[in-house]
Protein backbone atom coordinates (compact mmCIF):
# COMPACT_ATOMS: atom_id res chain seq x y z
CA UNK A 1 0.00 0.00 0.00
CA UNK A 2 1.21 3.11 -0.87
CA UNK A 3 1.92 6.12 2.13
CA UNK A 4 1.21 9.29 2.74
CA UNK A 5 2.38 11.92 5.11
CA UNK A 6 -0.11 14.38 6.49
CA UNK A 7 0.86 17.70 6.98
CA UNK A 8 1.72 18.60 10.88
CA UNK A 9 -1.06 21.45 11.90
CA UNK A 10 -2.18 22.25 15.45
CA UNK A 11 -5.87 20.99 16.57
CA UNK A 12 -7.89 21.74 19.34
CA UNK A 13 -6.61 20.28 22.86
CA UNK A 14 -9.93 20.01 25.82
CA UNK A 15 -8.30 18.65 29.10
CA UNK A 16 -11.01 19.36 31.15
CA UNK A 17 -11.64 15.72 31.74
CA UNK A 18 -10.31 13.14 34.25
CA UNK A 19 -12.11 10.32 32.56
CA UNK A 20 -12.98 9.52 29.29
CA UNK A 21 -14.37 6.90 27.85
CA UNK A 22 -14.47 5.93 24.30
CA UNK A 23 -17.15 3.39 22.98
CA UNK A 24 -20.62 3.86 23.92
CA UNK A 25 -21.80 0.13 24.19
CA UNK A 26 -23.26 -1.83 27.23
CA UNK A 27 -19.53 -1.26 29.03
CA UNK A 28 -19.06 2.18 27.77
CA UNK A 29 -22.30 3.35 29.39
CA UNK A 30 -22.36 1.92 33.06
CA UNK A 31 -18.73 2.64 33.23
CA UNK A 32 -19.29 6.65 32.29
CA UNK A 33 -21.72 6.62 34.58
CA UNK A 34 -20.16 4.79 36.96
CA UNK A 35 -16.67 7.42 37.00
CA UNK A 36 -19.15 10.17 36.87
CA UNK A 37 -21.20 9.24 39.84
CA UNK A 38 -17.96 9.04 41.58
CA UNK A 39 -17.12 12.63 40.72
CA UNK A 40 -15.02 12.49 38.35
CA UNK A 41 -15.32 14.72 34.93
CA UNK A 42 -16.15 12.13 32.62
CA UNK A 43 -16.66 12.21 28.97
CA UNK A 44 -18.32 8.76 26.74
CA UNK A 45 -17.34 8.89 22.97
CA UNK A 46 -19.49 7.41 21.17
CA UNK A 47 -19.17 6.66 17.07
CA UNK A 48 -22.65 6.47 16.03
CA UNK A 49 -25.72 8.36 17.05
CA UNK A 50 -27.39 6.31 20.01
CA UNK A 51 -26.20 4.90 23.30
CA UNK A 52 -26.21 0.60 23.49
CA UNK A 53 -24.49 -0.93 20.85
CA UNK A 54 -25.44 -4.48 20.20
CA UNK A 55 -28.99 -4.05 22.24
CA UNK A 56 -29.83 -0.87 19.78
CA UNK A 57 -28.08 -0.13 17.30
CA UNK A 58 -27.01 -4.08 16.27
CA UNK A 59 -30.97 -4.80 16.70
CA UNK A 60 -30.11 -7.95 19.53
CA UNK A 61 -33.84 -8.64 20.41
CA UNK A 62 -33.13 -10.49 23.97
CA UNK A 63 -30.71 -10.13 26.62
CA UNK A 64 -28.93 -12.84 27.67
CA UNK A 65 -29.65 -14.43 31.15
CA UNK A 66 -29.21 -12.49 34.17
CA UNK A 67 -29.99 -15.06 36.31
CA UNK A 68 -27.51 -18.20 37.59
CA UNK A 69 -30.74 -20.05 37.73
CA UNK A 70 -31.51 -18.99 41.20
CA UNK A 71 -30.98 -14.92 41.66
CA UNK A 72 -29.43 -12.70 39.73
CA UNK A 73 -25.74 -12.15 39.73
CA UNK A 74 -25.26 -8.96 37.22
CA UNK A 75 -26.48 -6.59 39.49
CA UNK A 76 -25.70 -3.17 39.89
CA UNK A 77 -26.11 -0.82 37.28
CA UNK A 78 -26.43 -3.61 35.02
CA UNK A 79 -29.94 -4.66 36.91
CA UNK A 80 -30.75 -0.72 36.82
CA UNK A 81 -30.10 -1.03 33.11
CA UNK A 82 -32.00 -4.61 32.71
CA UNK A 83 -35.11 -3.71 35.41
CA UNK A 84 -36.00 -0.16 33.59
CA UNK A 85 -36.18 -1.44 30.02
CA UNK A 86 -38.29 -4.25 31.11
CA UNK A 87 -41.05 -1.85 33.64
CA UNK A 88 -41.64 -0.42 29.77
CA UNK A 89 -42.56 -3.46 28.07
CA UNK A 90 -45.88 -4.91 29.04
CA UNK A 91 -45.62 -7.86 27.37
CA UNK A 92 -42.48 -9.30 29.48
CA UNK A 93 -43.58 -10.62 33.19
CA UNK A 94 -41.88 -8.62 35.99
CA UNK A 95 -40.59 -11.94 37.23
CA UNK A 96 -38.61 -12.91 33.73
CA UNK A 97 -34.96 -13.06 33.94
CA UNK A 98 -33.67 -15.09 31.55
CA UNK A 99 -33.86 -14.37 27.41
CA UNK A 100 -35.97 -11.19 27.92
CA UNK A 101 -36.67 -9.59 25.28
CA UNK A 102 -35.47 -5.81 24.18
CA UNK A 103 -37.06 -3.05 22.71
CA UNK A 104 -34.40 -1.16 20.67
CA UNK A 105 -35.86 2.45 21.29
CA UNK A 106 -36.58 1.99 24.30
CA UNK A 107 -33.66 0.86 25.73
CA UNK A 108 -31.37 3.75 23.78
CA UNK A 109 -33.17 6.44 26.34
CA UNK A 110 -32.37 3.89 29.46
CA UNK A 111 -28.85 4.35 28.47
CA UNK A 112 -29.61 8.30 27.80
CA UNK A 113 -30.97 8.76 31.21
CA UNK A 114 -28.26 6.41 32.93
CA UNK A 115 -25.32 8.23 31.69
CA UNK A 116 -26.61 12.13 31.46
CA UNK A 117 -28.36 11.94 34.74
CA UNK A 118 -24.95 10.21 36.49
CA UNK A 119 -23.40 13.62 35.07
CA UNK A 120 -21.42 12.05 32.29
CA UNK A 121 -21.24 14.14 28.59
CA UNK A 122 -21.90 12.50 25.51
CA UNK A 123 -20.31 12.99 22.16
CA UNK A 124 -21.87 11.31 19.46
CA UNK A 125 -20.89 10.97 16.04
CA UNK A 126 -17.53 10.86 17.24
CA UNK A 127 -14.76 8.55 15.85
CA UNK A 128 -11.71 7.75 17.73
CA UNK A 129 -8.28 8.89 15.15
CA UNK A 130 -5.30 8.37 16.73
CA UNK A 131 -4.27 6.91 20.37
CA UNK A 132 -1.03 9.29 21.39
CA UNK A 133 1.41 7.60 23.75
CA UNK A 134 4.79 8.66 25.41
CA UNK A 135 6.87 5.51 24.77
CA UNK A 136 6.30 4.98 28.84
CA UNK A 137 2.60 2.84 28.60
CA UNK A 138 1.06 6.08 28.91
CA UNK A 139 -1.63 7.55 26.79
CA UNK A 140 -1.12 11.18 26.59
CA UNK A 141 -4.33 12.16 24.28
CA UNK A 142 -6.31 10.51 21.99
CA UNK A 143 -7.10 12.42 18.66
CA UNK A 144 -10.86 12.04 17.71
CA UNK A 145 -12.99 13.22 14.45
CA UNK A 146 -16.88 14.46 13.74
CA UNK A 147 -18.18 17.25 12.22
CA UNK A 148 -15.68 19.67 14.06
CA UNK A 149 -12.87 18.07 12.64
CA UNK A 150 -10.15 16.87 14.03
CA UNK A 151 -9.95 17.32 17.80
CA UNK A 152 -8.04 15.57 20.60
CA UNK A 153 -8.68 15.08 24.25
CA UNK A 154 -6.24 14.37 27.34
CA UNK A 155 -7.00 12.77 30.46
CA UNK A 156 -5.60 11.04 33.32
CA UNK A 157 -7.00 8.12 33.10
CA UNK A 158 -9.27 6.38 29.19
CA UNK A 159 -11.19 3.08 29.48
CA UNK A 160 -11.15 1.64 25.95
CA UNK A 161 -15.19 0.27 25.13
CA UNK A 162 -14.76 -0.21 21.92
CA UNK A 163 -15.38 -3.93 21.79
CA UNK A 164 -12.41 -4.08 19.42
CA UNK A 165 -9.34 -2.75 22.04
CA UNK A 166 -8.93 -0.05 19.52
CA UNK A 167 -7.36 2.49 22.19
CA UNK A 168 -5.29 -0.27 23.99
CA UNK A 169 -4.07 -1.67 20.40
CA UNK A 170 -3.84 1.35 19.27
CA UNK A 171 -1.61 2.41 22.33
CA UNK A 172 0.55 -0.73 21.81
CA UNK A 173 -1.30 -3.01 24.29
CA UNK A 174 -0.52 -6.91 23.26
CA UNK A 175 -3.41 -8.44 22.04
CA UNK A 176 -4.91 -11.33 20.40
CA UNK A 177 -7.61 -12.46 17.84
CA UNK A 178 -9.21 -15.46 16.58
CA UNK A 179 -7.95 -18.41 16.68
CA UNK A 180 -4.26 -19.24 17.37
CA UNK A 181 -4.04 -21.90 14.32
CA UNK A 182 -6.29 -20.41 12.26
CA UNK A 183 -6.94 -17.06 12.58
CA UNK A 184 -10.59 -18.28 12.08
CA UNK A 185 -12.82 -15.73 14.20
CA UNK A 186 -16.74 -16.11 15.22
CA UNK A 187 -18.98 -15.86 12.43
CA UNK A 188 -21.04 -12.27 12.63
CA UNK A 189 -24.83 -12.03 12.73
CA UNK A 190 -26.49 -9.06 10.86
CA UNK A 191 -30.20 -8.35 13.24
CA UNK A 192 -33.40 -7.22 11.91
CA UNK A 193 -36.79 -7.21 12.83
CA UNK A 194 -39.58 -7.91 11.21
CA UNK A 195 -43.26 -5.79 11.49
CA UNK A 196 -46.73 -6.22 10.90
CA UNK A 197 -46.29 -9.78 12.35
CA UNK A 198 -49.32 -11.87 13.96
CA UNK A 199 -48.64 -11.99 17.45
CA UNK A 200 -51.29 -14.96 18.19
CA UNK A 201 -49.96 -17.07 15.38
CA UNK A 202 -46.38 -16.74 16.41
CA UNK A 203 -46.67 -17.04 20.09
CA UNK A 204 -48.65 -20.02 19.44
CA UNK A 205 -47.06 -21.14 16.50
CA UNK A 206 -44.14 -23.61 16.19
CA UNK A 207 -40.63 -22.84 18.06
CA UNK A 208 -38.84 -21.30 15.31
CA UNK A 209 -35.38 -21.54 17.23
CA UNK A 210 -32.96 -24.49 15.38
CA UNK A 211 -33.07 -26.53 18.98
CA UNK A 212 -36.59 -27.63 17.80
CA UNK A 213 -36.64 -30.30 15.13
CA UNK A 214 -39.80 -28.60 13.71
CA UNK A 215 -38.78 -25.19 13.07
CA UNK A 216 -39.07 -24.67 9.46
CA UNK A 217 -35.63 -23.78 9.50
CA UNK A 218 -34.48 -27.17 9.03
CA UNK A 219 -36.94 -27.36 5.96
CA UNK A 220 -35.54 -24.28 4.42
CA UNK A 221 -31.73 -24.58 4.54
CA UNK A 222 -32.14 -28.31 3.70
CA UNK A 223 -34.40 -27.71 0.50
CA UNK A 224 -31.95 -25.28 -1.07
CA UNK A 225 -34.40 -22.79 -2.23
CA UNK A 226 -33.71 -20.10 0.22
CA UNK A 227 -29.78 -19.41 -0.77
CA UNK A 228 -29.27 -16.20 1.29
CA UNK A 229 -30.18 -18.38 4.23
CA UNK A 230 -26.94 -19.54 5.56
CA UNK A 231 -27.85 -22.06 8.00
CA UNK A 232 -30.45 -23.00 11.02
CA UNK A 233 -29.08 -20.54 13.91
CA UNK A 234 -32.10 -18.65 14.41
CA UNK A 235 -33.44 -16.95 17.53
CA UNK A 236 -36.18 -14.62 17.91
CA UNK A 237 -38.23 -12.91 20.31
CA UNK A 238 -41.16 -10.78 20.52
CA UNK A 239 -39.38 -7.21 21.36
CA UNK A 240 -42.92 -4.70 20.63
CA UNK A 241 -46.97 -5.24 19.23
CA UNK A 242 -46.49 -6.74 15.98
CA UNK A 243 -42.93 -6.82 15.82
CA UNK A 244 -40.29 -9.61 16.39
CA UNK A 245 -36.41 -9.25 16.26
CA UNK A 246 -33.89 -12.39 14.71
CA UNK A 247 -30.37 -12.75 15.73
CA UNK A 248 -30.81 -15.16 12.85
CA UNK A 249 -27.90 -16.67 10.24
CA UNK A 250 -23.92 -16.05 10.22
CA UNK A 251 -21.77 -14.51 8.43
CA UNK A 252 -18.52 -15.95 7.98
CA UNK A 253 -15.17 -14.26 7.72
CA UNK A 254 -16.07 -10.40 8.85
CA UNK A 255 -13.30 -8.87 10.58
CA UNK A 256 -14.66 -5.84 12.66
CA UNK A 257 -11.32 -3.79 12.39
CA UNK A 258 -11.24 -4.34 8.52
CA UNK A 259 -13.87 -1.37 7.32
CA UNK A 260 -14.34 -2.78 3.94
CA UNK A 261 -14.98 -6.51 5.62
CA UNK A 262 -17.99 -5.07 7.47
CA UNK A 263 -19.45 -3.19 4.80
CA UNK A 264 -19.42 -6.16 2.38
CA UNK A 265 -21.13 -8.27 5.34
CA UNK A 266 -23.71 -5.39 6.35
CA UNK A 267 -25.02 -5.16 2.14
CA UNK A 268 -25.08 -8.99 2.27
CA UNK A 269 -26.74 -8.79 5.85
CA UNK A 270 -29.85 -6.42 4.59
CA UNK A 271 -30.07 -9.02 1.52
CA UNK A 272 -30.29 -12.35 4.26
CA UNK A 273 -33.04 -10.30 6.31
CA UNK A 274 -35.19 -10.05 3.15
CA UNK A 275 -34.42 -13.67 2.45
CA UNK A 276 -35.35 -14.76 5.66
CA UNK A 277 -38.90 -12.65 5.80
CA UNK A 278 -39.88 -14.58 2.21
CA UNK A 279 -39.20 -17.98 3.93
CA UNK A 280 -41.13 -17.50 6.77
CA UNK A 281 -43.78 -16.03 5.05
CA UNK A 282 -43.81 -19.00 3.26
CA UNK A 283 -43.38 -21.42 5.78
CA UNK A 284 -45.42 -19.71 8.21
CA UNK A 285 -47.88 -17.80 6.83
CA UNK A 286 -50.59 -17.65 9.34
CA UNK A 287 -47.47 -15.59 11.49
CA UNK A 288 -45.65 -14.07 8.86
CA UNK A 289 -47.43 -13.55 6.08
CA UNK A 290 -48.04 -10.04 6.04
CA UNK A 291 -44.85 -9.30 7.55
CA UNK A 292 -42.59 -6.46 6.38
CA UNK A 293 -38.47 -5.76 7.24
CA UNK A 294 -39.13 -3.18 9.54
CA UNK A 295 -35.12 -2.33 10.42
CA UNK A 296 -31.64 -3.73 10.06
CA UNK A 297 -28.96 -3.04 12.28
CA UNK A 298 -27.05 -0.22 12.16
CA UNK A 299 -24.14 -2.16 13.76
CA UNK A 300 -23.07 -5.80 12.58
CA UNK A 301 -23.28 -8.13 14.96
CA UNK A 302 -19.55 -9.13 16.05
CA UNK A 303 -18.85 -11.51 18.55
CA UNK A 304 -15.08 -11.98 18.71
CA UNK A 305 -12.46 -9.34 17.85
CA UNK A 306 -9.44 -8.56 19.54
CA UNK A 307 -8.68 -9.68 23.21
CA UNK A 308 -6.24 -7.59 25.09
CA UNK A 309 -3.22 -9.45 27.11
CA UNK A 310 -4.05 -7.91 30.41
CA UNK A 311 -2.24 -8.61 34.10
CA UNK A 312 -4.23 -12.03 34.23
CA UNK A 313 -5.65 -13.40 31.13
CA UNK A 314 -8.99 -15.36 32.44
CA UNK A 315 -8.86 -19.38 31.53
CA UNK A 316 -11.25 -22.26 30.15
CA UNK A 317 -9.36 -23.90 33.75
CA UNK A 318 -11.19 -21.06 35.88
CA UNK A 319 -14.97 -21.09 33.95
CA UNK A 320 -14.69 -25.00 34.78
CA UNK A 321 -13.49 -24.86 38.19
CA UNK A 322 -16.00 -21.85 39.28
CA UNK A 323 -12.99 -20.08 40.22
CA UNK A 324 -12.77 -17.00 42.46
CA UNK A 325 -10.72 -14.03 42.99
CA UNK A 326 -9.49 -11.95 45.47
CA UNK A 327 -10.32 -9.20 43.02
CA UNK A 328 -13.09 -10.10 41.40
CA UNK A 329 -15.28 -7.23 40.20
CA UNK A 330 -18.33 -9.17 39.14
CA UNK A 331 -19.44 -12.79 38.47
CA UNK A 332 -20.55 -14.57 35.44
CA UNK A 333 -22.62 -17.53 34.79
CA UNK A 334 -23.07 -17.46 31.33
CA UNK A 335 -22.35 -20.75 28.97
CA UNK A 336 -18.70 -20.95 26.76
CA UNK A 337 -20.63 -19.87 23.17
CA UNK A 338 -18.39 -20.42 20.72
CA UNK A 339 -19.84 -19.82 17.16
CA UNK A 340 -18.58 -22.23 14.74
CA UNK A 341 -16.74 -22.20 11.28
CA UNK A 342 -19.12 -22.74 8.15
CA UNK A 343 -18.41 -25.91 7.55
CA UNK A 344 -19.45 -26.56 12.27
CA UNK A 345 -22.64 -24.41 11.74
CA UNK A 346 -23.72 -26.18 8.93
CA UNK A 347 -23.33 -29.56 10.03
CA UNK A 348 -25.61 -31.95 11.48
CA UNK A 349 -23.61 -31.76 15.11
CA UNK A 350 -22.83 -27.65 14.56
CA UNK A 351 -20.24 -26.17 16.47
CA UNK A 352 -18.69 -28.46 18.90
CA UNK A 353 -17.22 -25.71 21.24
CA UNK A 354 -19.80 -25.39 24.11
CA UNK A 355 -18.82 -26.39 27.66
CA UNK A 356 -21.68 -28.40 29.99
CA UNK A 357 -23.82 -25.51 31.26
CA UNK A 358 -23.47 -24.30 34.85
CA UNK A 359 -26.22 -25.74 37.60
CA UNK A 360 -28.11 -23.46 39.55
CA UNK A 361 -26.53 -20.97 41.56
CA UNK A 362 -22.61 -21.76 39.82
CA UNK A 363 -20.38 -19.19 38.52
CA UNK A 364 -17.26 -17.78 38.23
CA UNK A 365 -15.32 -14.23 39.39
CA UNK A 366 -13.61 -11.89 36.86
CA UNK A 367 -10.79 -10.73 38.20
CA UNK A 368 -10.28 -6.79 38.25
CA UNK A 369 -6.51 -7.91 36.53
CA UNK A 370 -8.23 -8.80 33.40
CA UNK A 371 -9.04 -5.12 32.47
CA UNK A 372 -5.64 -4.02 33.25
CA UNK A 373 -3.48 -3.89 30.04
CA UNK A 374 -0.46 -5.48 30.48
CA UNK A 375 2.04 -2.33 29.79
CA UNK A 376 -0.19 0.42 29.63
CA UNK A 377 -0.56 2.33 32.85
CA UNK A 378 -3.37 4.64 32.56
CA UNK A 379 -5.99 2.75 30.66
CA UNK A 380 -8.86 0.49 31.51
CA UNK A 381 -10.80 -2.00 29.29
CA UNK A 382 -13.93 -3.48 29.42
CA UNK A 383 -16.32 -5.39 27.43
CA UNK A 384 -15.38 -7.94 24.90
CA UNK A 385 -11.97 -7.55 24.71
CA UNK A 386 -10.53 -8.25 27.68
CA UNK A 387 -7.68 -10.39 29.13
CA UNK A 388 -9.08 -13.73 28.64
CA UNK A 389 -8.73 -17.33 26.35
CA UNK A 390 -10.42 -17.25 23.20
CA UNK A 391 -13.16 -20.05 24.47
CA UNK A 392 -13.85 -18.01 27.20
CA UNK A 393 -14.06 -15.27 25.35
CA UNK A 394 -17.45 -17.18 23.78
CA UNK A 395 -19.09 -16.88 27.86
CA UNK A 396 -17.95 -13.10 28.71
CA UNK A 397 -18.43 -11.32 25.27
CA UNK A 398 -22.53 -11.27 26.20
CA UNK A 399 -23.90 -7.30 27.35
CA UNK A 400 -25.13 -8.25 31.19
CA UNK A 401 -21.45 -9.49 32.05
CA UNK A 402 -20.18 -6.32 29.82
CA UNK A 403 -22.62 -4.39 31.82
CA UNK A 404 -20.83 -5.63 35.48
CA UNK A 405 -17.56 -5.17 34.02
CA UNK A 406 -18.53 -1.31 32.54
CA UNK A 407 -19.28 -0.14 36.02
CA UNK A 408 -16.04 -1.97 37.90
CA UNK A 409 -13.70 -0.28 35.33
CA UNK A 410 -15.49 3.29 35.69
CA UNK A 411 -15.47 2.86 39.62
CA UNK A 412 -11.93 2.12 39.41
CA UNK A 413 -10.75 4.90 36.73
CA UNK A 414 -12.11 7.34 38.99
CA UNK A 415 -10.23 5.89 41.94
CA UNK A 416 -6.68 6.26 39.43
CA UNK A 417 -7.64 9.39 38.44
CA UNK A 418 -7.91 10.84 41.73
CA UNK A 419 -4.31 9.35 42.24
CA UNK A 420 -1.45 9.53 39.57
CA UNK A 421 -3.42 7.99 36.79
CA UNK A 422 -2.14 4.14 37.64
CA UNK A 423 -4.79 1.95 36.83
CA UNK A 424 -2.64 -1.35 37.94
CA UNK A 425 -2.31 0.68 41.78
CA UNK A 426 -6.04 0.80 42.42
CA UNK A 427 -6.96 -0.90 45.75
CA UNK A 428 -8.76 -3.83 44.73
CA UNK A 429 -10.45 -4.03 48.22
CA UNK A 430 -11.99 -0.85 47.91
CA UNK A 431 -13.07 -1.01 44.55
CA UNK A 432 -14.94 -4.08 45.64
CA UNK A 433 -16.17 -2.65 48.84
CA UNK A 434 -17.66 0.51 46.85
CA UNK A 435 -19.21 -1.57 43.99
CA UNK A 436 -20.84 -3.84 46.60
CA UNK A 437 -21.93 -0.38 48.76
CA UNK A 438 -23.72 0.10 44.49
CA UNK A 439 -25.76 -2.92 44.49
CA UNK A 440 -22.77 -5.55 43.01
CA UNK A 441 -23.14 -9.16 43.68
CA UNK A 442 -19.62 -10.51 44.98
CA UNK A 443 -19.79 -12.98 47.55
CA UNK A 444 -17.37 -13.88 49.61
CA UNK A 445 -14.89 -16.48 48.67
CA UNK A 446 -16.47 -19.52 50.44
CA UNK A 447 -19.62 -18.59 49.43
CA UNK A 448 -18.40 -17.90 45.55
CA UNK A 449 -16.20 -21.44 44.83
CA UNK A 450 -12.87 -22.04 44.35
CA UNK A 451 -9.96 -19.10 45.11
CA UNK A 452 -8.07 -18.29 42.35
CA UNK A 453 -5.08 -17.20 42.00
CA UNK A 454 -4.36 -13.53 42.75
CA UNK A 455 -0.85 -12.86 41.90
Amino acid sequence: MNSYELKSREIPLNTSYEVIVVGGGPAGCTAAASAAREGAKTLLIEATGSLGGMGTSGLVPAWCPFSDKEKIVYRGLAEKVFETLKAQMPHVKPEALDWVPIEPEKLKVVYDDLVTEAGADVLFLTSLAEVVTDGQGNVTAIVVLNKGGLQAFRAPVYIDCTGDGDVAAWAGAEYLKGDSATGDLQPATHCFILGNVDDYAYLNGALLHKENPRSPIHEAVASGRYPEVPDTHLCNNLIAPRAVGFNAGHLWQVDNTDALSVSRALIRGRKMAAAYRDMLAELQPASFGNAYVASTGTLMGIRESRRIIGDYVLTVDDYVSRRSFEDEICRNSYFIDVHGTEKEEKSEAGSAQTITLYGPGESHGIPYRCLTPRGLRNVLVAGRSISCERRVLGSVRVMPVCLAMGEAAGLAAALAASADGDVHAVDAGRLRQRLREEGAYLPEMSAAGNKGDAR
